[in-house]
This record gives structure tokens, C-alpha cells and sequence, in this order.
């Protein structure tokens, strides 16, 4: 991968780590006071929610970020880019259960609060993405497998370099 490029991808992490910081320190609080109606048993999960949401995907920036340094210095087939990747595993997945959280309490919101229903179809778009979050979980998982199997192979051939060496 290209300098140019991995230095793109910082520029375009940096901008939105700024965006979600405004959002959870401007928007949020505004969706908690336009929520004033609401009562608290929607009000507070959905804002919480909310906060945990844009959080995963603050985790998983900063660790693209680490993982762009570690390309960058050449370091990125060693075992200290699992523990990145398997943040990054774990803040989707978590992604995907708050999400699933939002459809449920979206469905909650229907059988307790008649004035104010979220619609069946918006429910079941919320309940598949996801599922399509949860894929991506999982393609990230399998993204890992081959991660390590690049690194064994790496591990392998400078063994074989260092016993090449030693012959020579």
C-alpha cells in the first residue's frame, strides 16, 4: 500500500473521529432534549444506545489508525496486529447488538406508546442491517485468519532466510 494512500485514509479517520466527537458533544445532547416528550423507558436506552454506537466506531478508527502505522513501518504481519484486528472484531459485533437494540426498542416502542409507532418495514430495515453488520463481524474474522496465516508464512521464510545464511 502506498504512502499516499495510508496517509488518505488517516486524513479521512481524523475527519471522522472530529465528526463523531461533535456528534456526541453537540448532536446527542440535542436528540436528548428533542426526545423531552418521550418517556424515559425509550428516551434513556435510545440515547445510551446511541453514545455506544458512535463509540464502536471510534474504537475501530483508532485501530485502523494503528493498523495504517503498523503498514506504514512494514510491521503489520506480526502478532501485534491481532490485538487491533480483534478490537476491531468485537467493537462490530458490538455494533451489530446495539443495533439490534435500536430495532427491538423501536418494536417496544409500538406495543407500549400507540401515538408514537415506528414503522414494521423500519424495524425490520434496522433488524437487517444488522444482520449485515454481523457479516461484516465475521468477514473481518475470516480477514483475520488470513492475517495469520501471512504472518506464519513470513515467521517461515525468515527461517528459512537466517538458515539459507547460515549455510552460505
Amino acid at each position: 500500500m502506498g504512502g499516499w494512500a495510508v496517509r488518505t485514509l488517516q486524513v479521512i479517520l481524523a475527519i471522522a473521529l472530529a465528526g463523531s466527537l461533535f456528534v456526541q458533544c453537540v448532536l446527542v445532547p440535542l436528540i436528548w432534549i428533542d426526545m423531552e416528550d418521550a418517556r424515559a423507558v425509550i428516551r434513556i436506552p435510545f440515547v445510551v444506545i446511541l453514545v455506544l454506537g458512535i463509540g464502536t466506531l471510534q474504537v475501530t478508527a483508532v485501530c485502523i489508525w494503528k493498523l495504517l502505522t503498523m503498514v506504514r513501518r512494514g510491521t503489520v504481519f506480526s502478532h501485534a496486529a491481532f490485538r487491533y484486528v480483534d478490537i476491531i472484531i468485537g467493537a462490530i459485533a458490538t455494533a451489530s447488538v446495539l443495533t439490534f437494540a435500536v430495532a427491538v426498542l423501536g418494536a417496544y416502542s409500538n406495543r407500549t406508546s400507540p401515538g408514537d409507532q415506528v414503522a414494521p418495514g423500519l424495524v425490520g430495515l434496522v433488524c437487517g442491517v444488522s444482520l449485515v453488520l454481523a457479516g461484516v463481524a465475521v468477514l473481518v474474522l475470516v480477514m483475520r485468519t488470513l492475517l495469520a496465516q501471512a504472518v506464519a508464512r513470513d515467521a517461515e521464510a525468515r527461517h528459512l532466510r537466517s538458515e539459507l545464511d547460515e549455510v552460505i
